[in-house]
């Protein structure tokens, strides 16, 4: 795989943000007063007149257009956002306490979020990934037939869920080896505390699953942020065919991995022209932005479609906590930037 490398930026900051990534938004879901400060963002969508919607975990969806923005739906915890039509929306809370609106998916109309289906019941009564019981909604896409796709990074899996609140999987993501290497460097063993230092060369290592979306071959593809001890290079984009339920990715034929070599991936976005985008939270992993919090920088990659693996060369680097992105209406490329940061987090054009 091609990898550019662009001029990159200090990114190094303190945050004042918890450590919302792994654990979920339950954390910052106080609201705010209004949309003129954002507040925690994690996932973008670009509505059919070019608006902007971004989960916000403080207070809920944001549209912005033309620089001016507007509470779209109170949602406080929501974690990403997919449009349908202009005015409707799909929208996703991350993981909390059940019975708190947490770990679930919800239909917004006129302003106003409908629960659709409790994503946390699914997981404690079915627990496709039988690791734990642990739900952390975290990417979403709108299908066209009216269901919805969800990234489950608590549940390490891929969820279909109808219009009318039905809830399936369609896939998991393996626990693999996964180095120690970044978190011995970043501890700065031998010299560290012990029981970072004296970890086995490989230990097990959870996918979290963090975006879902559909290609231009009909295909899922699903993004994988690797957990504990956080390795750097070890993420990947998988695909799992079209129709596919219940697979267990790392044994099933019916997933592959198409790209690989990133590290911490938080974001997937296809844009009109067969573009994979895949968003880095931080090229020194999450546990630089989150636990030590003094990122160094995250990495949007444009992969070009065509064929497997993915051609991938770095649109930028260096970016101060980048969480997802989107394509507006006149073909501008837009993130979120300082995401976990409040009052400083912004969305901005790339290119």
């Amino acid at each position: 795989m091609s990898r550019v490398i662009r001029r990159p930026r200090s990114a190094i900051l303190a945050l004042g943000a918890a450590a919302v990534l792994l654990a979920g938004p339950a954390a910052v879901s106080a609201a705010k007063p209004s949309a003129d400060d954002l507040g925690v963002l994690f996932g973008l969508a670009t509505t059919k007149d070019g608006s902007l919607l971004v989960a916000d975990a403080t207070q809920g969806i944001v549209a912005i257009r033309g620089g001016e923005r507007t509470l779209f739906a109170a949602l406080p915890g929501a974690t990403d956002v997919g449009a349908v039509g202009v005015g409707n929306a799909f929208a996703i809370t991350g993981g909390g306490p059940p019975g708190t609106g947490a770990a679930s998916l919800y239909r917004i109309s006129s302003g106003h979020a409908a629960l659709v289906a409790d994503l946390f019941a699914f997981e404690a009564d079915v627990n496709p990934h039988p690791a734990e019981v642990d739900s952390n909604p975290f990417g979403l896409t709108v299908l066209n037939g009216g269901g919805v796709l969800v990234a489950d990074a608590g549940g390490n899996s891929v969820l279909y869920i109808t219009g009318q609140g039905h809830v399936d999987w369609i896939a998991t993501l393996p626990t693999e080896l996964g180095s120690t290497a970044n978190i011995k460097a970043l501890f700065g063993c031998p010299a560290g505390p012990p029981d970072f230092c004296n970890l086995p060369d490989m230990i097990p290592t959870e996918a979290v699953a963090t975006d879902a979306v559909i290609g231009p071959d009909g295909a899922a593809y699903v993004s994988e942020l690797k957990g504990f001890p956080a390795p750097t290079g070890e993420s990947r984009v998988w695909r799992i065919e079209p129709g596919t339920l219940h697979a267990e990715c790392g044994t099933s034929d019916a997933c592959e991995v198409v790209a690989d070599g990133f590290t911490s991936i938080v974001d997937l976005n296809f844009g009109p022209d067969g573009t994979l985008y895949v968003t880095e939270l931080d090229e020194a992993s999450w546990w630089t932005v989150e636990v030590f919090q003094a990122p160094t920088g995250g990495t949007i990659n444009a992969c070009a479609w065509g064929s497997f693996p993915f051609d991938c060369d770095e649109v930028a680097t260096g970016l101060p906590i980048p969480m997802s992105t989107t394509i507006g209406g006149d073909g501008t490329l837009w993130t979120t930037l300082l995401s976990l940061v409040p009052g400083e987090a912004d969305v901005v054009p790339v290119q």
